[in-house]
């Protein structure tokens, strides 16, 4: 994630490229075809310019914003969109993100996605501003603001399929889940991992740590505090851990490896981004298919039918589920799939909360 010192640099930069349409800036700005943002888009009518706002992390995170980056790479090459991205920095204030906001929607860019529930309260101001711009908002659900969608997910659904895989390889009976922080949201994965867990041995032992409270979630971003809780975790006992915590994902995968332990990746197939050396701890990640819904989103814009209200992308709509590269989960793929074929009929009922 690109790092600046004062939003004044954030904004002289940005309003440079916007104004150069995508010229000059160190934020990335990606332009499909070189005709202007009228010209036929690759899967049928207008082109559209799409603005992307990252939240902490950015493209690079290897996992939330990675995942939400493939969504909108996938739409620059599907549908020839022209797309501009910038991301939050650490210990930013509601300000910056309005301020990002502004520049995309004043550059001419619609729509505008903003990835992660801490873009809410900004958002809210910003739609009133621009009744004319369509906003997304990925996680989170802005009241009164008919110009903005949700993109929500059933993260415990997918949790649950992956808490039935940390307990069916555990061998002490002992799991762990660490969450970014200590929001509802990252308490809605907890809730599913330990109904899935349960759902296979009613008394394995479930530890929960949150690395960050709100409103400072730096947990998202803190990869030597996810190596420490994780290796409290496992000195305790643990033997696989539920890791939901952004960046900080790969401070646990690397307690993994120095305690030969297994770990469970989240948001994006977390074995394909890990190094080499980390990919043999990486036994699943829960995946919440950021992807989908912005390419969704975005393809909904460009045919002139955009999504509105709130969108949940839950396991019949392929918004949620586990991976299964490495070969670890291929042992139990039966009962996985079982698992996951009880909730799509809704013979089982996951929670979403602790």
């Amino acid at each position: 994630m690109r790092r600046v010192t004062s939003l004044f640099a954030v904004m002289a930069a940005a309003s440079m490229a916007l104004a150069a349409c995508g010229g000059g800036s160190s934020d990335s700005t990606s332009t499909a075809s070189s005709g202007g943002a009228s010209s036929a888009a690759a899967g049928g009518g207008e082109k559209i310019k799409v603005g992307l706002a990252y939240d902490i992390g950015g493209r690079g995170d290897k996992s939330f914003n990675d995942s939400a980056a493939a969504g909108l790479d996938k739409a620059k090459a599907d549908l020839g969109v022209e797309f501009k991205e910038l991301s939050a920095t650490q210990g930013e204030t509601d300000a910056d993100k309005e301020a990002r906001l502004k520049l995309l929607a004043q550059g001419g860019y619609n729509p505008v996605i903003a990835v992660g529930f801490l873009y809410g309260g900004s958002m809210k101001k910003v739609a009133a501003a621009f009744p004319n711009t369509q906003f997304a908002i990925v996680d989170s659900v802005v009241e009164g603001a008919p110009n903005v969608t949700g993109l929500t997910f059933a993260e415990h659904e997918g949790s649950y399929l992956v808490g039935v895989a940390a307990a069916l390889k555990s061998k002490s009976g002992n799991v762990g889940y660490i969450g970014g922080c200590l929001i509802p949201l990252l308490q809605k994965f907890e809730a599913g991992f330990v109904a899935g867990a349960k759902s296979v041995k009613a008394d394995i032992k479930i530890q929960v740590k949150y690395l960050s409270n709100p409103p400072d979630c730096k947990g998202f971003n803190d990869p030597a505090s996810g190596t420490e809780t994780a290796n409290g975790m496992y000195d305790a006992g643990a033997d696989v851990i539920f890791a939901a915590a952004g960046g900080s994902g790969t401070g646990v995968f690397q307690s993994a490896k120095a305690k030969t332990k297994l770990a469970i990746g989240v948001d994006s197939d977390q074995y394909e981004s890990a190094a080499a050396d980390l990919k043999p701890v990486v036994m699943t990640s829960m995946l919440k298919r950021v992807d989908v819904a912005v390419f969704e989103y975005i393809k909904a814009a460009q045919a002139g039918s955009p999504l509105t209200g709130v969108q949940v992308f839950d396991l019949k709509k392929d918004g949620v589920g586990y991976s299964a590269s490495g070969g670890q989960v291929d042992d139990i793929k039966a009962q996985l799939e079982d698992a996951k074929g009880k909730i799509v009929a809704g013979s089982v009922k996951v929670p979403d909360k602790p």
